[in-house]
């Protein structure tokens, strides 16, 4: 990879990350915003949850695109961890199996007899 292409794909990775801080700024933001609505208006009936519930799954989903997921699960190192530890059961597997016997060839006598008796016009 070139210096040129490392710096894209860092400015890329921090604009992702500016993104979601503004997002959860704003998530913030109205969120207070909505609980302060609602402990003014009617404190006993809790209903600032409801707009802000779908938001928390976008927020998340937002998080997971931009960081990834907790302990580098579902990234393209963690996908290449996973393929070599495949990849090294198989072979082990491989490694253990018993050589196979190649059992003795079959003698065909009788197919060769019945070979001579056919005419090649018998077949369709």
């Amino acid at each position: 990879m070139t210096p040129e292409d490392q710096y894209r794909l860092a400015k890329k990775k921090v604009k992702q990350k500016k993104g979601f801080f503004k997002h959860l700024s704003a998530y913030l933001a109205v969120g207070s915003f909505f609980f302060a609505l609602n402990m003014i208006t009617d404190p006993f009936d809790i209903w600032f949850v409801f707009p802000m519930l779908p938001w928390s799954v976008g927020l998340i989903i937002h998080y997971f695109n931009t960081f990834g997921f907790p302990g580098g699960a579902l990234t393209d190192e963690w996908e290449e961890r996973e393929l070599d530890r495949e990849m090294r059961k198989l072979e082990y597997k491989v490694d253990e199996a018993q050589p196979l016997e190649i059992e003795e060839e079959l003698e065909l006598k009788e197919f060769k007899k019945l070979r001579r008796e056919w005419d090649d016009g018998d077949f369709v």
